[in-house]
């Protein structure tokens, strides 16, 4: 067996994992990174990447159906699902060379592509190495949750990992799960000719503001997708092409394929944590807000640390182990300034905190101000009315911002910022945005704070027409 000693062993790599990797390298750290199945993770291969490219393909054949309001006429998209499966690989396979081997090989990281065990606080197993490292970051990720469902274990399913090797379009998919992953895929595969039916157990979009995800699931419903709330699933059953599910109040849905997008478990078999000390929760490895887990020469970051499980939390992480790891200087985590989003059509976004978390934790303090989509300009030429920004604010601060709407994701993003840096309202006021583009949403949300202040204020009033007789 061979011996390695090594300033940081990184185990996992998906974007957490090869974000350390990269950064420490290049700090003049010595990186052993271990990897035992695909370079890129869930996110390149599975997830993020592959998702985004099915859904532009949706995209682009629903803005062909519907045209006639730009004065184009319609026409009936010829969907080939094999091509824009061929479209996905593509899109991978030009993004996978910044997640190579290759690369991180040549920015001077020792990959070895095996799956690492612990054998005691400092040292993992990886085939036949023996890697003792001063550090060490479990970046394993999460993999899709399979639920116990009855029949479910003999029954031909489909997960976001199994999607993609789908060359036939479904003729009818039923998604159980009406998570963020089952909305998206939803409508891609609806826009894409597919019948479809989403079946929740609870609420559809239940982790967003209410009154914004109503949005989104209008838009849903309104291209045709059957979505069935309150839905536990009970029992599934039939075959291949015939599959069958029935709800706890007896209702069943009927469908070709069966996709289950009910969440994602984190990954964290085989790892031998109990020698190193390692602690776990029902949701993942135990960390401190510095991502150290109960064995102090351990981090775990992204999804197997069990919070926000989104690429760029995994991302942020990263920041937060180079800091600690490589410089001993003390690092948190803060969850307040990060942002999502639902890559459905209307977008779905949100930082900081919602409307009834605000209300909880801070009281009567709390204003909540809306502006609509209706009112901009931008929205208006391009027909994405429908939509809403709604800020939550405290003493001048916003404490949260729920979007739902054309780019949403897009938006979401100067919100961050704001609530990253502690600024105000009046910084977004202060700020000009060229006209007309949906950005001036957000310039306009910020109006709607100040105008009853500035407009709707009687002793302004008085004092503008005081200040006029005085003028020269």
């Amino acid at each position: 067996m061979q011996t390695i000693k090594t300033d940081l062993l990184v185990i996992g790599a998906g974007s957490g994992g090869l974000s350390v990797a990269a950064g420490a390298v290049q700090m003049g750290a010595d990186v052993t990174l271990l990897e035992a199945h695909k370079m890129g993770g869930d996110c390149l291969n599975y997830g993020c990447v592959p998702s985004k490219a099915l859904i532009a393909s949706g995209k682009t054949a629903y803005a062909m159906s519907h045209a006639a309001p730009y004065g184009i006429a319609d026409v009936a998209p010829q969907v080939d699902y094999a091509a824009a499966k061929d479209h996905v690989a593509d899109v991978i396979e030009t993004i996978a060379p910044v997640d190579s081997q290759e690369r991180f090989e040549g920015l001077g990281v020792r990959v070895i592509r095996e799956r690492g065990r612990f054998v005691d606080e400092n040292t993992v197993e990886a085939g036949d190495h023996r890697i003792t490292a001063r550090r060490i970051v479990i970046a394993t990720g999460s993999s899709p949750l399979v639920p116990p469902i009855p029949g479910l274990d003999g029954m031909p399913y489909i997960t976001n990992e199994t999607l993609w090797e789908l060359r036939d379009r479904p003729d009818h998919l039923l998604v159980i799960g009406g998570g963020p992953i089952g909305m998206e895929m939803a409508q891609a595969h609806r826009r894409l000719g597919s019948q479809v039916t989403v079946i929740e157990g609870a609420k559809a979009l239940g982790k967003d503001d209410p009154e914004m995800a109503q949005i989104v699931l209008e838009g849903l419903r309104a291209e045709g997708i059957e979505i069935a709330e309150d839905a536990m699933a009970r029992e599934i059953r039939g075959k291949a092409g015939a599959i069958e599910v029935e709800a706890e109040d007896g209702r069943v849905f009927k469908g070709t394929h069966l996709l289950v997008a009910v969440g994602r478990k984190a990954n964290t078999d085989g790892l031998n944590l109990d020698a190193a000390g390692i602690k776990t929760t029902r949701s993942g490895i135990q960390v401190d807000d510095g991502l150290k887990t109960t064995n102090r020469k351990v981090y775990a970051i992204g999804d197997v640390a069990g919070g926000l499980q989104f690429t760029h939390v995994a991302g942020y992480h990263a920041g937060i182990v180079i800091r600690s790891a490589l410089f001993g200087l003390p690092a948190k985590t803060s969850t307040k300034h990060i942002p999502w989003a639902t890559y459905t059509q209307p977008e779905l976004a949100q930082v900081g905190l919602t409307e009834a978390q605000a209300k909880k934790e801070h009281g009567i303090n709390l204003e909540v101000v809306r502006f609509h989509y209706s009112h901009n300009d931008r929205a208006i030429a391009e027909r994405k009315t429908a939509g809403l920004i709604k800020v939550m604010v405290v003493k001048g601060k916003p404490v949260g911002v729920s979007i739902a709407g054309y780019q949403a994701g897009e938006l979401i993003n100067l919100w961050s910022l704001v609530i990253a840096n502690g600024l105000k309202m009046k910084h977004v006021s202060n700020m000009v945005a060229p006209y007309p583009t949906i950005g001036e949403l957000n310039k306009r949300a910020a109006g709607a704070y100040f105008t009853p202040r500035l407009f709707e204020n009687d002793t302004v009033k008085k004092l503008v027409r005081l200040v006029q007789r005085w003028l020269p």
